[in-house]
């Protein structure tokens, strides 16, 4: 699948000096080679055949198209490649978006060089590559009570209003517009009974829906 057996990569990214880092890293790295780097999956998906990259690495947050959007879209392209999501966001309905859209790994924009480095060889292996917090994320995740009754989305917007987070903050951060926020928080505190915030997060954490 590769040239002379070396690990050709693929990097999308609008960032210019994290893209122009990891085509260093990973291009100064013995046994993988940079098969293209773009600012945007629009950009890339002109070339990506050409290139016939092993493994893509994907920002979530992109001019146009965004990363978790793509990934469908590139697997059509390059069935057979591997998708790597590095990012900054670690809410795990982007997560478990990006992993339901066939990613196959999922990490933070502060992992060392070297584990980028050895994630790209793993998913290579067949392994699913993620960040330990974002790992750690994913396994309370299905520790949750299963008797909840939010559904995923709601369950991640009131975790984010938990957090402190505003509205709109949430709406930027999940790709989604403000209305469609107010909308989950009126379900929430219906499907709890509860008037307030506080009593909402309250509410939640006593039963251990989030």
């Amino acid at each position: 699948m590769s040239r002379n057996l070396d690990i050709a990569v693929a990097i999308i990214e609008d960032d210019s000096t994290i893209r122009e880092g990891y085509v260093y890293l990973i291009g100064n790295t013995p046994g993988y080679i940079i098969a293209g780097s773009y600012p945007s999956f629009e950009d890339a998906a002109k070339k990506l055949v050409h290139d016939n990259p092993d493994v893509v690495l994907l920002d979530v947050e992109l001019p146009g198209i965004n990363g978790i959007d793509a990934i469908p879209k590139i697997k059509k392209l390059i069935p057979e490649a591997h998708v790597l999501i590095l990012t900054v966001y670690e809410q795990d309905m982007l997560i478990f978006r990006a992993l339901g859209n066939g990613a196959s790994g999922y990490l933070t924009k502060n992992t060392p060089p070297e584990k980028i480095i050895s994630a790209i060889h793993e998913v290579m292996e067949g392994g699913g590559p993620m960040s330990a917090h974002i790992a750690r994320m994913v396994i309370q995740s299905f520790q949750r009570n299963e008797a909840s009754p939010l559904t995923r989305r709601e369950t991640e917007i009131l975790e984010q209003i938990a957090t402190g987070k505003s509205r709109k903050r949430i709406a930027e951060e999940l790709f989604i517009d403000l209305e469609t926020v107010k909308s989950h928080i009126k379900n929430i505190y219906h499907k709890l009974n509860v008037h307030s915030k506080a009593d909402a997060i309250k509410t939640a954490k006593d039963n251990k829906f989030i």
